[in-house]
């Protein structure tokens, strides 16, 4: 595992050169940065900022987004995502949480068991023990342990949205992306599903895309800032909000100057 110059925590993700296209037109370019082991990543920026397009270029969603280029290299642990030749495999190791809850059609078992299922694992007992497990670290289970027969879809929008998390969460993955969770579901529910973080990140690091500054606030280690496609800067999250910036657009930004 590779350790910053710095003696910060072990490098989970390295990021070099980073550019995206679509078609002839640049969604991002210039991203070099570091993911440490168990952080709360922050990425911050407008809309059209490139935010989403870099969560898809680490799952290499680029695969199913028609005129999508990706340039520049990706390591997790070390091992670059874009060699992947069981691309499957890699989306086990990096667990993904879309804006709106995404609950297939089955119930709210199913859709945790599905991914450990298709992992290999048949016993029911065994499935049994990663349902729950994965239901109580997304703060769900005691909402839905005597209604698992019932369709996800039936859950409340915040109860889906922590579904989508534990349904994630059921791959093991060793990366977790949350594309702004919090856009669908009610002030509470987000104070929860934030709380699940930082829980979380004792156990798995995680990319949180935010249009809300202090969301990352709250949560985030390190931050980084995007602005129109550029890579701006990147640094401890205090530091951004406390005037600790190289850029004076990310002061601007964060202190809701524009955005």
């Amino acid at each position: 595992m590779v350790r910053p110059e710095n003696g910060a925590g072990p490098v989970k993700l390295a990021v070099k050169d980073l550019a995206i296209h679509y078609g002839p037109k640049s969604a991002l370019a210039g991203v070099s940065l570091d993911v440490r082991e168990h952080e709360i990543f922050g990425i911050i920026g407008p809309a059209n900022s490139g935010k989403t397009s870099f969560l898809r270029a680490l799952n290499r969603m680029d695969l199913h987004t028609t005129g999508m280029r990706v340039e520049g290299s990706i390591h997790l642990d070390g091992r670059d995502v874009r060699k992947w030749r069981n691309v499957y495999a890699l989306r086990r190791q990096i667990g993904v949480v879309f804006p709106l809850p995404v609950g297939l059609p089955l119930s709210v078992y199913d859709n945790v068991a599905l991914s450990p299922r298709l992992r290999g694992i048949k016993n029911k007992a065994d499935l049994d023990v990663v349902v729950e497990r994965c239901l109580t670290r997304a703060a769900l289970w005691d909402e839905v342990k005597d209604r698992l027969d019932s369709l996800g879809s039936l859950l409340s929008g915040g109860q889906q949205q922590r579904l989508t998390i534990a349904r994630a969460l059921s791959q093991d993955p060793k990366l977790l992306l949350l594309d702004e969770f919090s856009i669908a579901v009610d002030p509470v529910t987000t104070m929860r599903i934030e709380d699940i973080l930082r829980t979380l990140k004792d156990e798995i690091t995680i990319i949180l895309v935010t249009n809300l500054v202090q969301q990352a606030r709250r949560l985030a280690d390190r931050t980084a800032f995007f602005l129109s496609g550029e890579f701006v800067e990147v640094g401890e999250t205090e530091d951004l909000f406390t005037g600790a910036v190289r850029d004076p657009r990310t002061r601007a930004y964060v202190e809701g100057r524009f955005g």
